[in-house]
């Protein structure tokens, strides 16, 4: 038999480590594992508790500090390990601070010898209540919060908070922010996903007797989703859903990127280049900062410049206008395609090479 798994991400540590010991105390015969990296020292430390306090408490040397070797060397075998042991019906699982879930969950997905121990029941995003709308759109690092987890995370809070909420299953604020702010955690949270206020509101049995919806989870949060994005009705929060079948030209992007980039609201998608025609890229970015990246090959698909913004009063009149000046005209758009075939486009240091990506 499977043990139910409960993850739990987020950007603020008081937040999650409410909710973990909130969902510990709910479920019977539940063990609580708390991972942390260290991004100076490369040491990812365990803690694993139950009812009865620390089972074990240890630290690991990392090659490298990052959330991919912190997976594969200790938080997968650790999972896997618990769900082994016969003295605990349920995992509840906290990831360090500022990790996204994503790896964890298709991890668990394809690994045939996970998926024979451990089932994946919930992504339970933790919000603090009384900084909400800084956490998603300010432009703080990680870094300035200390929640960065190796010496190179450049990463904004706002980008890993939206996307942490974006991914869950659950999304649980430890206390009420408001209105506004609660409108525009409810904007940005999967539309299926339940809204709950304050940790100890959560149901750890139905946590755990559901599945984590991971077809869902990626049709909403994948950068080429092709999801509609549902009226926000008398929301507080607003959503801007900016879509083209032409591509971006490089160099207006270049020259304007801050025009869609910089500015208090949520965006994300995807988008092509006429020198990279095969490449689907990725836009994700909050607050002012903002990420762009090669994500994976369009193949069948059809090529689509898809934006997504969301903010909380009124949208900027100036992102509509701003998107249609970067794409490329719709005489452009009928130039034969060696007239882009170049050597450099200038986004390689964010893209890559061109030959890399032909």
């Amino acid at each position: 038999m499977r043990t139910p798994l409960v993850v739990v991400t987020g950007v603020d540590t008081m937040a999650m480590d409410s909710t973990l010991m909130s969902l510990a105390w709910d479920l019977p015969r539940a063990v609580s594992v708390r991972h942390h990296i260290d991004p100076h020292s490369q040491v990812l430390t365990r803690v694993v508790s139950d009812a009865d306090g620390i089972v074990e408490k240890e630290h690991i040397q990392l090659e490298h500090a990052c959330v991919s070797c912190a997976l594969r060397e200790d938080i997968l075998p650790t999972l896997e390990r618990l769900a082994r042991d016969d003295r605990w019906s349920a995992i509840v699982s906290g990831l360090p601070t500022a990790t996204e879930a994503g790896q964890l969950s298709h991890a668990l997905g394809t690994n045939s010898r996970l998926a024979r121990h451990l089932k994946l029941s919930s992504v339970v995003a933790a919000v603090g209540g009384g900084g909400v709308v800084r956490d998603l759109l300010s432009d703080d690092t990680l870094q300035e919060r200390c929640v960065h987890t190796n010496p190179d995370d450049d990463r904004g809070v706002g980008e890993v908070a939206c996307a942490q909420i974006e991914f869950a299953d659950v999304v649980v604020l430890d206390t009420d922010p408001g209105a506004e702010a609660t409108d525009l955690v409810r904007a940005m949270a999967r539309p299926d996903a339940p809204l709950v206020t304050g940790a100890d509101q959560l149901d750890g049995a139905a946590l755990t007797a559901q599945r984590h919806q991971s077809t869902l989870a990626h049709q909403w949060c994948a950068a080429e989703t092709n999801v509609a994005a549902p009226a926000l009705g008398s929301s507080r929060a607003w959503r801007l859903d900016l879509s083209s079948s032409r591509p971006f030209h490089p160099e207006r992007l270049l020259d304007r990127i801050e025009l869609l980039g910089t500015g208090a609201h949520r965006s994300r998608g995807s988008f092509w280049l006429p020198t990279r025609p095969g490449a689907l890229l990725e836009w994700s970015g909050a607050g002012g900062q903002l990420s762009i990246g090669s994500y994976s090959a369009w193949g069948r698909r059809t090529p689509l410049t898809r934006l997504i913004f969301t903010g909380l009063g009124q949208p900027p009149s100036t992102l509509g206008p701003a998107f249609e000046d970067i794409l490329l005209t719709p005489q452009e758009a009928q130039l034969d395609h060696h007239s882009w075939s170049v050597l450099e486009d200038g986004l390689e240091p964010w893209l890559g090479d061109i030959r890399d990506v032909a």
